[in-house]
């Protein structure tokens, strides 16, 4: 009998904790949060890569939910003013060290339901590039990316719009964290929570110490368990050591970057800081990338009839030069030329590729010069079968998208990849490298019985691409239906960002309760 009412005790008890565990995420969600992203990119403003897209998708996301949502960015010269811009705070003080006091400008733009929010400071903005020119990394990025973090906070307390999440993305806004816990940890400010997201730990943001005393820092953070490494500024280093909340763009990745191997030297502090670690796959723009209602493709097409899907395939093979066939299989590729994407092994295979097997190749991109040389050369030597454009055009992108039958991401690291996604919504099949986003969001093909959404392996060899794409062709021409059940299988994900939304949003909760605890 005694027995019988301690288990009833302890029933009643885990019930009425998981009943307040409920209330709090419900009243969580209710509450009208304030939502402050800061990021050096935004699209469709300005935009070197995915980070750009994350942060617009994402805020547009937030803010449909009921969320007060700004994001605040720099004005580049780049930058298209339109008539929907206006400024918001005029010759407004950022306070620098050194008793440096700049004066500059805000303006407001919509995003969506989100408010776009955009620094115009022409000593730092009005170049040609986001981050380089030419190739060439501009000298004062440091001092360009510490004053953008500074003035985000000055300008939230220009205004009086205290936010409760701070969210800053990759080592441009790396010191938000670092000023929240010093030189503003006392303000108004001091109670809001950061969540900071690692979009590429290989890009750190390496200075000089001068940068913290521009930036007004303490120089007591100049230490191994803050903002330095190896005898220099390391802006990534501090957000990792000072941010509430830390979030990488795949459960993968989030592993992978505690180990030397993808760690770039920060493994040990990632390490440290594993139980507020968590990776969340990026989502997608649906109504950019749709196969459905898509005006950039020959035919929309859908899980329900992908009869349009051929025409796609001939108008990119018009468009590029192949050869028109709907029986020869398409091998697409939309990417940066740089070695992380490992594009060097398929240019070192692609001749033997079209001479030992009946398959096109279609490469969109720009980058490294020899990259772009190789695929230039290929392109001549093999007319109809290969054909490049060195470059990006967002039309050709999405054609390759839903014109290809196959897309090639031998990635030697990628943190999320988007790509992957896009494919498998226009029911083009990944061949994918077994690594970070790629490994979270591709399901391995299983010969004969039609389940997975696409082929993965695993070794960066010119071996393994090979032997991987010569698996896709053969399925191609061998297992025809297996072909059919894959695109269905892709294109039935769901890779919209709602659920990813829904695990910020959890993740916000964890940093406004830990930073106000």
């Amino acid at each position: 009998m005694v027995d019988f009412f301690l288990r009833r005790a302890r029933k009643t008890i885990a019930l009425g904790a998981l009943n307040v565990r409920k209330c709090k995420v419900e009243r969580f969600k209710c509450m009208k949060l304030k939502i402050l992203m800061v990021s050096s990119e935004c699209a469709p403003f300005s935009k070197v890569g995915g980070l750009a897209d994350m942060v617009s998708s994402l805020s547009k996301q937030f803010a449909a939910d009921g969320y007060d949502v700004k994001v605040f960015t720099p004005l580049y010269s780049s930058v298209k003013r339109t008539p929907k811009f206006v400024k918001k705070l005029d010759n407004f003080s950022i306070h620098m060290g050194l008793g440096i006091e700049e004066f500059a400008s805000v303006w407001s733009a919509p995003l969506g339901k989100a408010e776009a929010l955009f620094l115009e400071f022409n000593r730092y903005y009005q170049r040609d590039g986001i981050y380089n020119s030419g190739g060439e990394s501009y000298g004062d990025n440091g001092g360009r990316f510490a004053f953008l973090s500074r003035a985000a906070l000055d300008f939230c307390l220009s205004i009086g719009w205290i936010p409760d999440v701070i969210h800053c993305h990759d080592w441009p806004t790396g010191l938000v964290p670092v000023y929240l816990n010093t030189t503003l940890r006392n303000s108004i400010l001091g109670r809001s929570a950061t969540v900071f997201t690692i979009h590429n730990l290989q890009h750190q943001g390496i200075f000089n110490a001068g940068v913290l005393e521009y930036a007004g820092i303490p120089m007591r953070e100049f230490r191994a368990d803050s903002c330095e490494a190896l005898g220099n500024l390391n802006m990534m280093k501090g957000a990792l050591f000072n941010a509430t909340k830390l979030t990488t763009v795949s459960p993968t990745y989030a592993r992978e970057i505690q180990t030397s191997e993808y760690g770039c030297g920060l493994e040990g502090v990632l390490k440290f800081r594993a139980a507020d670690l968590i990776g969340i796959i990026n989502g997608v723009d649906v109504q950019e990338w749709n196969p459905a209602s898509d005006p950039m493709i020959a035919s929309n097409y859908s899980l329900a009839d992908m009869s349009g899907k051929s025409a796609c395939k001939r108008a990119l093979q018009e468009r590029v030069g192949l050869k028109v066939s709907s029986k020869i299989p398409l091998f697409g590729v939309v990417s940066r030329l740089f070695d992380q994407k490992g594009l060097d092994l398929l240019a070192r295979i692609a001749q033997p590729l079209v001479d030992n097997m009946n398959i096109q190749l279609m490469v969109l991109g720009s980058g490294e010069p020899w990259l772009e040389d190789s695929f230039k050369g290929l392109t001549a030597a093999n007319p109809g079968k290969i054909a490049s454009y060195i470059g990006y055009s967002n039309e050709l992108s999405h054609m390759i998208e839903a014109g290809s039958d196959f897309f090639i991401m031998p990635s030697r690291f990628e943190p999320c990849g988007l790509n992957q996604m896009y494919s498998m919504i226009y029911a083009t099949l990944p061949i994918v490298r077994r690594t970070g986003g790629l490994a979270d969001t591709v399901s391995q093909y299983e010969e004969g019985a039609g389940i997975g959404t696409g082929f993965l392996f695993d070794d960066a060899t010119t071996s393994a691409l090979y032997n991987t794409i010569g698996w896709a062709c053969s399925t191609w021409y061998d297992r025809k239906p297996d072909i059919t059940a894959l695109r269905r299988n892709a294109m039935g994900r769901d890779f919209s960002w709602s659920a990813s939304a829904e695990k910020y949003a959890q993740v916000y909760k964890w940093s406004v309760d830990a930073r106000t605890a």
